[in-house]
């Protein structure tokens, strides 16, 4: 046939050259396939399970892409599960979803709401509760998979599907990441993944290109000082007082040390020391969280906060065995996730094209972390795209414009997706994503 032939062809079934000829009606299959994912999103969310215990959300996961016919891996990485699809020769596409909950107690009023109560690893009874739309996340990569299967003749290549647990510690990626996931199985051409938002509109989907989400660390800082009588502070040095200098000093070191065009953010979650009114103790516990996107700012941020504390303990005339500790928890640290600009423009035109563009925005970043940014710091560094997805219920998301009133926060009680439109919206979003990545040049 000539190409002149395929051409008129072409344009009479309402194709191109440019663009492969796809029968998907995304968003009528999407629509039949509901009733069942919201089934499975309303049962993940009742029965929500912490970090490094998602032993039956796994299973479920594991069983419903072997219904699909993925070649399933389970319990890799702790609960995690790697579900593999090859359709013949193209590229590796894997999309990740995250499984674990959180210890909150659900206040929706849903009548859906978590009532699941467990005991964390501190034998402490807790309340659990999918207060991040991790179910969201779930429920949306089952979907994907069934439209995927159900698409098998519009694309060609190796679908990966991750659900990956303990990323609320993150734990989760790492462990996988260890075990072998880009070793064991094909390495991925393109990883996506989306995490619901609760300040977008259900229906929409955010993108940020470059960083999106923050470097995470954990600090803890003791501060030593010689206690005694609250009466006589003058025979004392007083780890209270020497704390609370700490406390001012670091933040001098956004606003002093770096650049004002560099995001940095250090915040004392905790404070604790002492035992009575009257005595002045030996010892204080500060507990900090650095958030960054730059790894040279992370690393600026920990040496000025050793140094500056170290100096407030000279000042005060403390001997040197009696110096602050500094302890950076490096097993939980979380590095910035960086959406890869070229991913992201081609992930961007194909969630426009099956939502319409205006049902796609410019996010900003955020200082929240996500251990998905590890999948993209290999050594052969993969290209990574995650993007947001809209959860809040549209009426209540313009209440909130119209009155001031802020909307309920991701890790808040409160926090109740509109989950149906939320599901569909990201299965529609991130299939059509997965089938243009599989037929690009």
């Amino acid at each position: 046939m000539s190409l002149l032939k395929v051409s008129s062809l072409a344009l009479l079934i309402g194709c191109s050259l440019a663009t492969p000829c796809h029968a998907t009606n995304l968003a009528d299959s999407t629509a039949k396939a509901m009733p069942n994912l919201e089934a499975l999103y309303l049962h993940l969310h009742q029965n929500p399970e912490l970090s490094y215990q998602e032993k039956a959300s796994s299973a479920r996961i594991a069983k419903e892409l072997a219904k699909l016919g993925f070649e399933v891996t389970e319990n890799f990485g702790g609960y995690g599960v790697v579900g593999v699809l090859k359709n013949g020769e193209g590229p590796t596409v894997m999309i990740r979803a995250d499984t674990d909950a959180l210890p909150i107690t659900e206040e929706t009023g849903k009548s859906y709401a978590s009532k699941v109560i467990t005991t964390n690893a501190n034998n402490q009874e807790v309340g659990v509760m999918h207060g991040c739309g991790h179910d969201i996340h779930m429920t949306s990569l089952v979907g994907t998979a069934q439209q995927l299967v159900a698409n098998k003749a519009n694309w060609q290549g190796t679908l990966m599907m991750v659900a990956q647990p303990a990323e609320e510690v993150g734990g989760g990626a790492k462990a996988m990441l260890k075990q072998g996931l880009f070793t064991d199985f094909d390495t991925p051409d393109y990883i996506l993944g989306l995490h619901v938002s609760a300040s977008i509109p259900a229906g929409k989907v955010g993108i940020v290109s470059g960083y999106a989400l923050a470097n995470v660390d954990s600090v803890d800082i003791t501060v030593k000082g010689e206690g005694g009588h609250g009466a006589y502070p003058h025979l004392t040095k007083d780890p209270v007082v020497l704390a609370s200098r700490i406390v001012l000093a670091l933040q001098t070191i956004a606003s002093r040390e770096l650049s004002p065009l560099e995001p940095s953010v250090i915040t004392v979650g905790s404070i604790h020391g002492g035992s009575k009114h009257n005595i002045i103790s030996n010892e204080v516990k500060l507990q900090l969280t650095l958030r960054s996107y730059n790894p040279e700012v992370r690393l600026q941020q920990i040496a000025a906060l050793k140094r500056l504390t170290k100096g407030i303990a000279m000042s005060a005339g403390l001997d040197e065995s009696l110096y602050p500790e500094v302890y950076v928890h490096e097993e939980e640290r979380i590095p910035s996730t960086y959406n890869d600009p070229v991913l992201v423009s081609r992930v961007r035109a194909s969630i426009e094209s099956e939502m319409g563009d205006d049902n796609v925005i410019d996010a900003l970043p955020v200082m929240a972390g996500e251990d998905f940014g590890l999948y993209g710091l290999t050594e052969d560094k993969r290209p990574i795209t995650i993007f947001w997805l809209g959860a809040v219920e549209p009426s209540e998301y313009q209440s909130s414009l119209d009155t001031g009133h802020a909307l309920p926060s991701l890790h808040s009680s409160k926090f109740a997706p509109d989950y149906p439109v939320t599901i569909s919206t990201g299965v529609r979003s991130m299939s059509k994503a997965a089938i243009d990545l599989f037929n690009q040049p």
